[in-house]
């Protein structure tokens, strides 16, 4: 069948997966709960039955607040078959953050993941005006089940079944299906409303590219509620392939040996600390076995496609792939194809490196506001360019503005953004270009290479302007490095706020006699600081005179979304940044000294 709205995938499983035992799979208590495909689609219709009998109608707003699981599927279809809109919302946000966004869209009732969630939105309920009612998917004392939904369809399916049908019938692939509130690194968020055309379209084309087949497995890793992941999410469906969801974080490692899946999606963030975890059991290995490990990774970061380095290059990097690399495919479960990745630059060498070990890492690029995939890297030539964001995904027009803004045009363009018309005509021009913010150009005509954030550029007193990306990704090639934020808008230089990769730290400082039990007093370490003040000396020659780092701030702090300081999907929030370490900045600035280190 032809798949226009994101519930057709219902049909198209009824019709080419029917008897799929593992369509959907998530943990509870530390066992895998498998459905079916025949699960998914009754799950699915009797949330719409009960919603039906509860009163609520096409252009009414529902949010879900969880984890993932697969449940969240069940109401997204259950929800998109009668109309209404689903506001998926992060966990991380903190209740002002969710009364804005409920308020703002108006949503009428939530489904969250536990109780810990239950305590931040039922409170809303008397806030928020729209707000009428929160079910919770695990068992709390005192708050509705998601269960007396599905119950409550179930019992009136006679009564419903042919009117959801009708409803279906009448949904156009124009039609607002979602509305995502963008995570805000900048600004207050804004809801995205995006179409059924706009999300099917894009993972569609992905799915053309990924090319997972039906007997294969997918670990969903990143939050379900982000456009990326779900994204990844419908292109996995419309291939039929199973959707296993991790736990958390933290099970990555187990489940990744559990269920040996062929593909993910992934941040940059993650894996950076797969490869920093790598690289430390590298660190600890010892005579032949070391050379033979940093032999293997040296040759890795050579590497280039098709064979372009010759024949004695490929011939050794058998021998590191058998030995060596042959490793950190079977902790991954042995039969990864590929991963997607998105929402952050991608280091150069992570990209290389994995690539030599035969695991592609599919570099993409897109934004809430694109559905989200404008460009992306294909696993083989001739769309793929190491370095790159990709070419543009099927569907798709880009062009680059004069001012160097990347501009792009298709179906996977938002309606625009709820109930604010003029940020969407800020946003998309007349001839129906979306302006992304974002400074690129198309290398070979194709090949998009993103260089910064329009509003992220920075100009130094001297009426230089500093690239914040390009500074950043130069410092987090170095392995002591696990966060860094460039600044110095209004400066006379460009200075840095470090964060240590306290693992790689804790061996360094170990071999050099330093006390590692308090990370405050590390960072204060003068040992430390020189250390560091030598790693900004290396890389410094690899960047622009305005580029360079002057100074450096080491702080012992770890940025992460609980903490405040990432976004969900794992960007620097450099507002709330800039604003946590105003003092330690200004010291920097008041005082030029070689290195500033503060608690």
């Amino acid at each position: 069948m032809t798949v226009t709205r994101t519930f057709d995938f219902l049909q198209r499983y009824k019709e080419n997966f029917p008897d799929k035992d593992d369509a959907l799979a998530g943990k509870v208590k530390g066992e895998w709960v498998k459905y079916s495909s025949k699960d998914y689609i009754e799950n699915a219709n009797n949330i719409s039955y009960g919603l039906k009998e509860l009163g609520y109608k096409a252009g009414d707003k529902i949010s879900t607040v969880c984890n993932n699981r697969p449940e969240w599927n069940f109401v997204d279809m259950g929800l998109a078959q009668l109309g209404i809109v689903h506001v998926p919302i992060f966990t991380t946000i903190d209740q002002d953050g969710y009364k804005d966004i409920l308020t703002h869209s108006k949503t009428k009732c939530v489904f969250v993941s536990d109780k810990a969630l239950v305590d931040k939105i039922t409170p809303l309920v008397n806030v928020v005006e729209t707000l009428e009612k929160v079910y919770a998917f695990d068992e709390v004392e005192g708050v509705s089940s998601w269960k007396e939904v599905l119950d409550l369809g179930a019992a009136n399916a006679d009564k419903h079944a042919a009117e959801v049908e009708e409803i279906k019938k009448g949904i156009n692939e124009n039609d607002c299906v979602t509305l995502i509130y963008t995570s805000g690194t900048t600004a207050t968020p804004k809801g995205v409303m995006l179409s059924h055309k706009n999300l099917v379209s894009n993972a569609k084309a992905a799915a053309a590219v990924f090319k997972l087949q039906s007997n294969h497995r997918y670990l969903g890793i990143l939050p379900i509620c982000h456009v990326g992941e779900r994204m990844g999410n419908y292109q996995t469906q419309y291939s039929g392939c199973s959707i296993y969801y991790a736990e958390n974080i933290g099970t990555i490692a187990n489940d990744l040996k559990d269920i040996k899946p062929h593909g993910f999606g992934a941040v940059p963030r993650i894996l950076e600390k797969v490869y920093d975890k790598i690289i430390n059991k590298g660190e600890k290995l010892t005579g032949i076995k070391k050379k033979l490990f940093f032999w293997a990774l040296d040759l890795g970061l050579k590497y280039e496609i098709d064979g372009k380095n010759g024949a004695w290059y490929n011939f050794k990097l058998k021998i590191a792939n058998k030995i060596i690399f042959s490793k950190w495919r079977e902790a991954m479960g042995g039969n990864v194809i590929s991963i997607g990745v998105g929402g952050a630059a991608l280091q150069p060498r992570l990209e290389r490196v994995f690539w030599s070990a035969g695991i592609k890492l599919l570099n993409m690029y897109g934004l809430t506001e694109t559905s989200p995939i404008i460009t992306i890297n294909r696993a083989s030539s001739p769309l793929v360019q190491l370095g790159s964001v990709g070419a543009g995904i099927e569907g798709v027009e880009i062009k680059i503005a004069e001012d160097g803004e990347i501009l792009c045009k298709g179906d996977n363009v938002m309606i625009g953004y709820y109930d604010n018309e003029k940020a969407t005509s800020e946003a998309i021009d007349k001839e129906g270009w979306f302006h992304t913010g974002d400074i690129g150009h198309l290398d070979q005509g194709k090949f998009l290479r993103i260089t910064d954030r329009k509003k992220e550029i920075f100009k130094l007193t001297n009426g230089k302007y500093v690239s914040p990306q390009a500074v950043e990704n130069g410092f987090k090639e170095s392995i002591f490095v696990d966060q860094i934020m460039a600044i110095g808008a209004g400066e006379k230089f460009s200075s840095a706020i470090i964060t240590p990769n306290f693992e790689a730290l804790n061996h360094w400082c170990k071999e050099n006699g330093i006390d590692t039990s308090d990370k405050k007093a590390m960072v204060k370490d003068e040992k430390v600081i020189a250390h560091y003040t030598a790693i900004v000396k290396k890389i410094n020659p690899s960047l622009t005179k305005d580029e360079r780092i002057s100074n450096q701030l080491l702080m012992a702090d770890e940025w992460t979304p609980e903490s405040g300081d990432l976004s969900p999907t794992l960007k620097l929030k450099r507002r709330v940044l800039r604003e946590k370490y105003k003092a330690e900045i200004q010291q920097i600035y008041g005082r030029e000294l070689e290195s500033s280190v503060a608690q």
